[in-house]
């Protein structure tokens, strides 16, 4: 079975007073869903706004796979193939906690 599809982003970026925030929005076609995340220079370190829009977006798109996680466990139910662990932590997380036990 061979499927293809496309997707629709667009990340918008916002800085203001050492303070970065990041709004991702995605349209899968059948869903329309918004992430945000924010990045705040501490005042102590060099302001390099690339370091907060990284950041910032990382939250956002973070976010995002939450919903995209949830929206996915529940089809996985409605088709009656419920995940065995659902996990809402992010797939390095789960990865480096365990080379680090």
């Amino acid at each position: 079975m061979s499927h293809t599809t496309e997707w629709k982003a667009r990340v918008y970026l916002f800085e203001e007073d050492h303070t970065t925030k990041v709004r991702v929005e995605l349209d899968t076609g059948t869903n329309r869903l918004t992430g945000h995340g924010t990045a705040r220079c501490n005042p102590v370190d060099q302001d390099i706004p690339e370091i907060g829009d990284e950041l910032a977006a990382a939250r956002a798109l973070e976010e995002l796979a939450v919903q995209l996680k949830h929206i996915a466990y529940g089809d996985m139910i409605k088709s009656g193939a419920a995940p065995q662990e659902p996990s809402l932590m992010p797939y390095g997380a789960r990865t480096h906690d365990a080379l680090t036990r």
